[in-house]
């Protein structure tokens, strides 16, 4: 089954950063849609970021945009999440995804086709 990795969770205080990484040995993440997901205990999941294949855009929702962005590195075959100004309702388990490209219900998890298994971000003091 091919895969995708994330990494960079951990705890952090209110008020500070992570920065989270998801790649693949199996894909060229350049040529795909990825998205960022998160699940808090007990509740759904929620879509945050979907951006799409090398030179297309990003989408980021309402409610974490302007605290988090997607990015790409080509090179490292790595798609980045910066989370900033992190709040204690960010605590969940974040993954990412990929698919051929941001469907405009990306969000439910729609279009995506392999997911991660996910890495901890924890917020408190």
């Amino acid at each position: 089954q091919p895969q995708l990795v994330e990494s960079g969770g951990g705890l952090v205080q209110p008020g500070g950063s992570l920065r989270l990484s998801c790649t693949s040995s199996d894909f060229t993440l350049d040529y795909y849609a990825v998205g960022w997901f998160r699940q808090a205990p007990g509740q759904e999941r929620e879509g945050l970021s979907c951006i799409e294949n090398s030179g297309g855009s990003t989408n980021v929702v309402d409610s974490v945009k302007g605290r988090f962005t997607a990015s790409r590195d080509s090179a490292n075959n790595t798609v980045y999440l910066q989370m900033n100004s992190l709040k204690p309702e960010d605590t969940a388990i974040y993954y990412c995804a990929q698919g051929p490209w941001c469907t405009d219900d990306y969000a439910s998890g729609y279009g995506m086709d392999y997911w991660g298994k996910g890495t901890l971000v924890a917020v408190s003091s």
